[in-house]
C-alpha cells in the first residue's frame, strides 16, 4: 500500500523565532488566506515537494543536536502556509516526533478549523500529540479581517477557545501594521479576547516587515501594502501595553 503524503515547502533546521529554544522549523505547502502581508506567499499554492510523514522526520531528527535534552531547549515547529489543511499528514508526524520524545509545536492561522467529522476527529488526535500552539489572530473585527485575510475570523476565534477548553497552550501572536491593525479599538478587542483564554502563555506582537517583498515581485503579485512602514519601536511598545 501507497503510503500518505504531505506536500511541503522547505525546513529551516535552525529557527529560534517560532516556539521555545533551537527548533528545526518544517513549512507546510498551501493556505487559503491571501494575506495581505504574509512574507511567504510562495506557499499559498498546493505545489511542492511531498514526502511521507516517516521521510520527514527522518530529515528533521538530524538537527536533534540542537534542541538539547529538554524542551526548552528546543523541538520541531510546522508552520506554513497553513499547517492544519495537512492535518492528517501531521498527526502521523506528530506521533513520530512524540515516540521519540520531541517538543511539538504547531504554527496556524487556524483558518481550517472545522467541527465537521472529517477535520474534527483527526485534530482531535493530533492534540494528544501536540505541545504547543501558535496561534496567529490577525484581527478581531470580521470586517477588518476579510480585508485582510479574504476571510472570516469567526472559526478562528472558535480554534481560539477550543484550544483554551482542550486544555492545550497557546502563544498569540498579532502582526502590527501602522494604519491598518493598530488602531486602539482593534487592540483593545483583541486584549480582551485574549484575556479570556485560559491556556495562553504569552502573546508575541510582531512588526510588520517588508521582508517579503521580494516574493511577492517574483511571483508578479501586487502589493496592496506599498508605502507602508514597519512599526517604530515605540508603536510596539505602545501596542504591547494592552496585554498586560
Amino acid at each position: 500500500m501507497e503510503k500518505f503524503k504531505g506536500i511541503i515547502h522547505s525546513f529551516e533546521s535552525f529557527g529560534s523565532v517560532d516556539g521555545p529554544g533551537v527548533r528545526c522549523v518544517v513549512f507546510m505547502q498551501g493556505c487559503n488566506m491571501r494575506c495581505r502581508y504574509c512574507h511567504n506567499p510562495d506557499t499559498w499554492t498546493a505545489c511542492g515537494q511531498e514526502i511521507t510523514a516517516e521521510e520527514l522526520f527522518e530529515r528533521v531528527w538530524k538537527y536533534r543536536s540542537y534542541w538539547g535534552k529538554t524542551h526548552e531547549k528546543g523541538g520541531v515547529t510546522v508552520s506554513g502556509g497553513e499547517p492544519l489543511l495537512q492535518v492528517s499528514f501531521l498527526l502521523e508526524f506528530f506521533k513520530l516526533l512524540k515516540k521519540n520524545g520531541v517538543h511539538t509545536t504547531i504554527d496556524t492561522s487556524g483558518q481550517p478549523f472545522s467541527k465537521n467529522t472529517d477535520f474534527i476527529e483527526p485534530f482531535d488526535e493530533l492534540l494528544q500529540y501536540t505541545d504547543l500552539v501558535l496561534l496567529d489572530i490577525k484581527a478581531f473585527d470580521e470586517i477588518l479581517h476579510k480585508e485582510l485575510t479574504g476571510h472570516s475570523n469567526k472559526n478562528i476565534l472558535e480554534i481560539a477557545k477550543y484550544l483554551s477548553d482542550k486544555g492545550i497552550p497557546m502563544w498569540i501572536r498579532h502582526v502590527l501594521v501602522p494604519g491598518i491593525t493598530d488602531s486602539p479599538d482593534e487592540l483593545t478587542l483583541i486584549a480582551d479576547f485574549v484575556k479570556s483564554l485560559k491556556t495562553v502563555e504569552k502573546v508575541e506582537i510582531l512588526p510588520y516587515h517588508t521582508l517579503g517583498k521580494s516574493k511577492w515581485e517574483n511571483l508578479g503579485i501586487p502589493s496592496s501594502l506599498e508605502g507602508v512602514s514597519p512599526p517604530t519601536e515605540e508603536e510596539l511598545k505602545k501596542a504591547k501595553e494592552y496585554f498586560k
